[in-house]
């Protein structure tokens, strides 16, 4: 069995999620394929994730191809989360996992006040509604003149896929969906026209191309699909995959034949790669087992109770720090720093630190170092989206 250095993983899975320098690209449709789709639960997100993966990004970029072209679509699939995916993608994640959270989404109905028969009533009601339009939950409910929890149903919709979450009301910060759709939204999508074994394959097999090598753990954990149904799909896939040991790190590992030799190939820069990920970010979020980039004494200030990661620096490929954005008395970036870091290093994250809270408020920001946090596992829920609270 084949051994390979970390560092030099941590170098080929930048390279494939575009963090490097070199692999940077304007091509939003490239980096969403290549990431395996953007995190949405955050509405801001998907935005920093592709800022931070490109050279010239500016946020109508995304809304174009989210909203006009629609090369890009938001459904609910891996783990139950809300992601960015490319048309291309959406009909193999959707059948793939939709089994699981559909499931759901009908018990939360129910807790809602939503019987079978109110649901098939109510249901059709908002399909004539939205026909040729979109709307938000809001307008919906207040069309349907009705108490009943309106949001309970429009995501069992999407996740039925009858639905499709569009163009916030009020910008790249608002969490507040239109709903269209999903036939005229997406005319050319067939959701059915693949079975769930071929659409688990291909999705694992996608997600090895975005963050292998892995284990069958992480795998599991990013599909979402369980250890069963992940063996079955690797062994669908056996010939395109070889196993291989990563140095200090413990167990096996599931690598692409295709990357083996990108590894070899890859070299290492002269200078020192830096990001600021966003909460949520693709890279952090691919992985179950997170010793590869994170050394376990600082695991409670990256990942809450839930394995959510809130927003970190990366060095190299390695979570070195976390940040944090406040608008409260002028924009500031907030910066905590696990270690002393070399003046070098340092310019360059406060560079980086720069650039990204210009991003989010459209001016110049102040940056400040902390020098302490409240460890994520202490926190309530939703904690990740705000670490240096208090700083």
């Amino acid at each position: 069995m084949k051994n390979f250095n970390l560092n030099a993983i941590n170098r080929l899975v930048l390279l494939k999620q575009h963090l490097t320098d070199d692999s940077k690209t304007d091509d939003i449709i490239q980096i969403v394929k290549d990431t395996g789709g953007l995190h949405a639960t955050s509405a801001t997100g998907p935005y920093l994730s592709l800022f931070v993966r490109t050279r010239n990004f500016v946020k109508e970029y995304l809304d174009e191809e989210l909203y006009v072209k629609r090369n890009l679509g938001k459904i609910r699939c891996m783990r139950g989360t809300l992601h960015i995916l490319t048309k291309e993608l959406i009909p193999i994640a959707y059948t793939a996992t939709k089994e699981t959270w559909e499931k759901l989404s009908k018990r939360y109905a129910e807790f809602r006040g939503f019987s079978s028969e109110k649901y098939t009533e109510v249901s059709k009601s908002i399909l004539n509604i939205l026909k040729g339009r979109e709307m938000t939950a809001s307008e919906i409910k207040k069309t349907l003149k009705t108490q009943l929890d309106v949001s309970a149903i429009l995501y069992l919709m999407c996740d039925q896929g009858l639905l499709v979450r569009s163009r916030p009301k009020k910008g790249w910060k608002d969490r507040n969906h239109k709903y269209s759709l999903f036939h005229e939204h997406f005319p050319n999508i067939d959701l059915t026209k693949m079975n769930e074994i071929e659409a688990r394959t291909i999705l694992v097999q996608q997600y090895l191309s975005s963050f292998g090598p892995v284990t069958e753990n992480d795998t599991a954990w990013w599909t979402g699909l369980g250890k069963t149904k992940v063996q079955e799909a690797l062994n669908n896939i056996q010939k395109q995959i070889v196993r291989v040991k990563i140095s200090n790190l413990k167990g096996y590992f599931v690598l692409l034949h295709s990357d083996e030799n990108l590894i070899k190939n890859t070299g290492f820069p002269e200078k020192r790669t830096v990001n600021l990920l966003p909460s949520l970010d693709p890279y952090l979020m691919g992985y179950k087992e997170r010793e590869r980039y994170l050394h376990p004494k600082h695991y409670d200030k990256v990942f809450d109770r839930s394995g959510n990661a809130t927003s970190t620096i990366l060095l190299d490929g390695r979570v070195v720090g976390v940040w944090d954005f406040t608008e409260d008395a002028g924009p500031l970036v907030k910066l905590f720093l696990f270690e002393t870091m070399e003046q070098n290093v340092l310019r360059k994250i406060h560079l980086e630190a720069e650039k990204t809270g210009e991003f989010i408020a459209d001016k110049r920001v102040q940056i400040k170092e902390c020098t302490a946090m409240v460890p994520l596992t202490s926190r309530t829920a939703g904690g990740v989206m705000s670490p240096l609270k208090g700083c």
